[in-house]
Formats: C-alpha cells, sequence, structure tokens
C-alpha cells in the first residue's frame, strides 16, 4: 500500500530488462468494443462509500467487493455488491449497505436486498459463496470491518443470519475470503484474511513531505487470518491453528486463492500479503485425518518478487495460462512494483516470470487491485484482467504524473508464454476510476465471460463481453454428491484436438470479490469437446466424450454429463 517513498525507484536490472525486451509486447488495439458499460441500462445504481470522513481513516482505502451468484437458482447469475459505513459524524439520512441485485434475464436486474433480507449496515469489504449446508443453495459469508457475517440461503428467494448460530463471526478485520473443503470430508470450509489491529478511535496520522496521507499497513500491527472448519451440522470451529505454526509470524493478508497447485488430491491456500512476504499452505492432509498445512511460500518460489523483495499484494488468482497441467499464480501489487506471474513448472517450484510474460512493462506504471485468470475471447487461452485505482486521494500533491482514478487492464494470452495489452477507446476498458474488486461471470449467458467491477465511492461498472462467443465454448455446471454440493475443488480437463485445457472451480481469487461457481471453457472454432474429464474431490472420475460445443451441462458426481439447454 501507501510506501515510505511513494516514487518506488525501479531496479536497474527491471530498467534493463525492460528496455531489452519491451518492444515485444505492444499493445493491442482495436477498433471496436470488446466490452461495454452496459450498468445504467442494466439497472445497477449502487453507489458505494468509504465513510468519506476526510481524516483518512486507515480502513478507508481497502475499498469493497462484489460478484457473481445464482442465489435463486434459477439459471441466470445474480449481483451482490458490498458498501462501507460512515464512521465519522452523523449519518443523518444515509445509512450505506449492502445490496443483491436479482438477473430479470433480459439484462436488467432487480433490487431484492430487503425481501431477501442481506443488506447488511456494517462496514463490509469481500465476501464469498458457497453451499456450505449442503441443501443445494448458494449461501454467502460477508467480511467486514468488525464482525463478519454467514446468511444461510433459505431456498425460497431469502436468507437467514446464522452468524451466532454457526460460531463463525470472524472479529478481526476480514477481507478476502474463500470456501474450500481442505479435508476432503464433503463439506466446505471458510478461509478470512485478516488486516491489521486497527480501530478509528486509534488512527494516528501520517505524512509524507508534509502531506496527510493514508498509512501504510506497517502503522498497525497484523493478526493471524482466521479458519474455520464446517463440522458438518450447520455450526463451524475457529480451527486457524491449522495454519498457524509456532514460527509464522501474521502478516497484513489481502488476498486469497484456494488450489491444489501441486496435483495430490488436496487444496492448498495462497494469501498475498501487503508490504510482507506473501503465503503459499501445503495442504499435507492423510486419510481419515485433518490436514496439516506448511508454509512453503519461500522454498516454493512465490514469496517474493523476482529480486527477493516482498511486494504489496493485494489480489491474486491461480490459473493454468499455459496449459500445462498446472495452475499457476498471479498477483496485483502497488505502483512501480509491477504485478507478478509466477509459472508452476513441477508443483513443487514456481519462477517469476513477470518480464518475459509482458505484464511487467505495463503493469509498472498502475496500481492494481482485482485480479483475475480468464478466457474473454473463448480461443481456449487463459487471459487476465486486473482492476487498478490509486489508494492516495491526493496523490497528485506528491506525484504531479500519477492519478488517484486509473485504466482497468485485460492482457490478452498470446499461446506462447506472453501477454499482450489489450487497448480500446470506446468501450468498458477506457473506464478511469479508483477500481478494486473484480468478478467474472457469464451473467447473460450469450457463452462469453463479462466483468463486474467495484470502485471506490463511484457507481460499480457492469463490462459485458462484446466478441467472446464469437468462438465456441461449453460451460459445466459441478453439483457434488460425497464431494461438496457446490463442487469446489473440482479439477476439470477439456480436450478438443491436440489442445488440452484444465480449471479448477473456485470460491475465491482476485479481491475482495467471488465469480459464477460455472466453468468456463473457450474452443476457438472447435466443433466439438473430444474429452470432458471431471476429477471430483473424493478422487471419482466422471467422462463425457464427443459432445456438443455452445452447450452447457450439469455434472452430478457418478452420473452421466448432459446438456441443459
Amino acid at each position: 500500500m501507501s510506501k515510505t517513498d511513494l516514487k518506488g525507484i525501479p531496479s536497474l536490472h527491471h530498467l534493463f530488462v525492460f528496455a531489452l525486451i519491451g518492444f515485444q509486447y505492444c499493445a493491442l488495439a482495436f477498433a471496436e468494443p470488446i466490452f461495454v458499460d452496459v450498468t445504467e441500462s442494466a439497472g445497477i445504481t449502487f453507489l458505494h462509500t468509504d465513510g468519506r470522513s476526510g481524516l483518512r481513516l486507515f480502513n478507508e482505502f481497502l475499498g469493497s467487493g462484489g460478484g457473481f451468484f445464482d442465489y435463486d437458482g434459477d439459471g441466470d447469475l445474480d449481483l451482490y455488491l458490498i458498501n462501507g459505513a460512515v464512521q465519522i459524524g452523523n449519518a443523518q439520512d444515509q445509512i450505506p449497505h449492502n445490496v443483491l441485485y436479482r438477473n430479470n434475464g433480459d439484462n436488467t436486474f432487480t433490487d431484492v436486498t430487503d425481501e431477501a433480507g442481506v443488506g447488511s449496515r456494517a462496514y463490509g469489504t469481500g465476501a464469498a459463496v458457497g453451499d456450505y449446508d449442503n441443501d443445494g443453495d448458494i449461501d454467502l459469508y460477508v467480511a467486514n470491518f468488525g464482525e463478519d457475517q454467514l446468511y444461510r440461503n433459505n431456498g425460497d428467494g431469502t436468507f437467514t443470519d446464522v452468524t451466532t448460530h454457526a460460531h463463525i463471526g470472524n472479529v478481526n478485520w476480514g477481507t478476502s475470503c474463500a470456501f474450500a473443503d481442505v479435508d476432503n470430508d464433503g463439506h466446505l470450509d471458510l478461509y478470512v484474511a485478516n488486516y491489521a489491529a486497527y480501530t478509528p478511535e486509534n488512527d494516528i496520522r501520517c505524512e509524507e513531505r508534509g502531506v496527510h496521507v493514508y498509512c501504510g499497513p506497517h502503522a498497525y500491527p497484523p493478526v493471524h487470518d482466521t479458519f474455520y472448519k464446517n463440522n458438518g451440522d450447520g455450526t463451524f470451529t475457529d480451527a486457524s491453528a491449522l495454519f498457524h505454526s509456532a514460527d509464522l509470524i501474521p502478516q497484513h493478508g489481502l488476498g486469497v486463492a484456494f488450489a491444489d497447485y501441486d496435483a495430490d488430491g488436496d487444496t492448498d491456500l495462497y494469501v498475498a500479503n501487503d508490504q510482507d512476504p506473501n503465503f503459499l499452505f501445503q495442504n499435507n492432509r492423510s486419510d481419515n485425518f485433518l490436514p496439516n498445512f506448511s508454509e512453503v511460500a519461500l522454498i516454493s518460489g512465490v514469496c517474493y518478487n523476482d529480486m527477493g523483495k516482498e511486494e504489496a499484494g493485494m489480489g491474486t488468482d491461480f490459473g493454468d495460462y499455459d496449459n500445462d497441467g498446472w495452475l499457476d499464480l498471479t498477483v496485483s501489487n502497488y505502483q512501480t512494483e509491477t504485478n507478478t506471474v509466477y509459472h508452476n513448472h513441477d508443483g513443487a517450484f514456481f519462477t517469476d516470470n513477470t518480464i518475459t510474460s509482458g505484464i511487467a512493462e505495463v503493469t509498472h506504471g498502475y496500481l492494481g487491485w482485482g485480479i483475475k485468470f480468464f478466457d474473454y475471447d473463448n480461443d481456449g487461452y487463459q487471459d487476465i484482467f486486473v482492476a487498478n485505482g490509486h489508494l492516495m486521494d491526493n496523490i497528485t500533491l506528491l506525484e504531479k504524473h500519477v492519478t488517484y482514478p486509473q485504466r482497468n487492464l485485460l492482457f490478452r494470452n498470446l499461446g506462447d508464454g506472453r501477454f499482450a495489452n489489450v487497448m480500446s477507446e470506446m468501450d468498458g476498458l477506457a473506464l478511469e476510476k479508483v477500481s478494486r474488486g473484480a468478478a467474472i461471470g457469464d451473467y447473460d449467458n450469450d457463452g462469453d465471460l463479462d466483468i463486474l467491477v467495484t470502485n471506490c465511492n463511484q457507481r460499480p461498472d457492469l463490462l459485458q463481453n462484446a466478441i467472446g462467443n464469437r468462438n465456441n465454448w461449453i460451460q459445466i455446471q459441478v453439483i457434488g454428491q460425497k464431494s461438496n454440493r457446490s463442487g469446489i475443488g473440482t479439477k476439470i480437463k477439456v480436450v478438443t484436438g491436440t489442445h488440452v485445457q484444465h480449471w479448477e472451480v473456485q470460491s475465491g481469487g482476485s479481491y475482495l470479490s467471488f465469480h459464477d461457481l460455472r466453468a468456463h471453457f473457450g474452443v476457438g472454432k472447435a466443433e466439438q469437446i473430444d474429452l470432458l474429464e471431471i476429477r471430483w474431490l473424493n478422487g471419482h472420475t466422471d467422462r463425457g466424450t464427443h459432445l456438443p460445443v455452445n452447450r452447457r451441462f450439469i455434472a452430478v458426481e457418478g452420473r452421466e454429463i448432459v446438456p441443459i439447454r
């Protein structure tokens, strides 16, 4: 986050390499819209606030997230947006709250917050979704500055706040969070990243060259993250000690992503920490025993950047960008640091491919938050979207050429390990706002992936994909039986000719946000799916062959894979 030296001079090593290879990664300019901003026409009127105290309180700049989920089970993705709260002074008639929008199925949304019962007025940050009670409805967990909240989906369009009953109300400053079944018992557990020990009452004033600025993370002590073990009876147990070895120092946690990066059949965890070493927790689960986790970020190559320096990690995500069967990592960082791309070699070691991938030169000039692997053009390769925005509302007083609102970035995967920055002057990619969260999902069910971006003290952006479905695609909704009902952690392989893709169903990733739980694959011009292979967390594998493209499939564990439209 904010640095002791805001100028952040890059290393000579980076400057040399940028100059040497930068010419290879020219931006791809598009004369037609790629993503269209449809926020207004969709009926999204939500307005975020950080409280606007004017005092630059330490908890204001992180922003809030949101995402896509089908809360009512009608096949259309709905939207949930998280808000801050007024902390100083009289709120008067303005009482911010979270908002749930129901998808009407015609590219518009209706605010159903009151009838659904999820309009929290707490100071919200992040959220996660998953069917924690395996009843067939997707539930909602909201992380707050203060006690978190768990909403159980009642299956009738309403939710019940079961935080107290479930024993799950993390009271620390939660940020990103995610569900995962870490012990393969068929029930979703929950991990919540925590940021710092802070209250507005103990806020301190920080200055940079005489200018009042938001404090950096080290102004306040970090606290350990929180992990809840699902007991299978609607309650949870705080089992955070599974991740806290005696010598593990707490850090300022912001980004969370679960995945089986080492392909050993259980779910591992990566946490992006702010100006602190990042965490990679390797799951050492043995059959019939609770897992224990080893923190292996340093020996795996994902603790620091390629210069051995900790960065201001905000968002993070797993994805197989080179289609080699191993899940790679990306992390968004502070301006002048570059975002990071870690290439997974063999499940044991990653290399920092930020410069050679073409990401470094572009992201060096932006402050990144939400970040996600996804195939926006359905060509069968995972692209990257990054939500950007500075944290200093008065940054121009210190750096004349740095802006508070910034453009977001879209990197197209060139299929050879490199990415190209996609530029457009006429669509949603040209917006300049103070962005934070980024969520991915096909909200209009037209076969390509759309984007939801949350912004600080502004309206969000719903960006409709305008070109992706010119290529072919498939989507798979997985439903666990012995595995967790949401299918989180399920591995999916799609083969079209010689092209092989891999995906893992994830609850989290990005920053403060959650995403469509359906697995989406672009397959280019392929006219059939030669093989669809689904490997469930319990080890069972289902397969389908010679399947049609441009269709949605339901995959129920242990049954035939069937199209639904």
